[in-house]
């Protein structure tokens, strides 16, 4: 049984070995070193802008909300009157579609507010 346990203390001192030699050369051993292959963060850049998708008189909206905060969800009609008002905390993703079919005759701003900016979206209903 000691025999068992030596040996496994053996190759376990021998993996941590082998990868901490793995990202860096024998010169490097004991430093903090970055991968040679990783990826910068500077280079991968994600648009965080909802999407508005017009389909008729719908429209879809969908928002990657990395911070998970709060976004305020607010449709206007031409007079500046608030027609729907929700605030949505805590989703990844936010997605809504906003259905104009039986609307009055009027000129609509679909109005999304996050951490980011304000992004606005117009529907006319004829």
């Amino acid at each position: 049984m000691k025999s068992v346990v030596k040996n496994l203390t053996v190759a376990a001192a021998l993996l941590v070995s082998a990868i901490g030699l793995a990202n860096g050369t024998a010169v490097d051993f004991g430093k903090k070193v970055t991968a040679k292959y990783e990826v910068e963060k500077n280079l991968v850049k994600v648009n965080l802008d909802p999407v508005f998708v017009k389909k008729g008189q719908k429209i879809m909206m969908n928002l990657l909300n990395i911070s998970q905060g709060k976004v305020l969800l607010k449709v206007y009609d031409s007079q500046n009157r608030l027609v729907f008002d929700e605030a949505i905390e805590g989703d990844i993703v936010v997605e809504k579609a906003f259905n104009f079919e039986k609307a009055y005759q009027d000129k609509y701003t679909v109005v999304v507010v996050d951490k980011f900016g304000t992004y606005k979206e117009t529907m006319v209903v004829r």
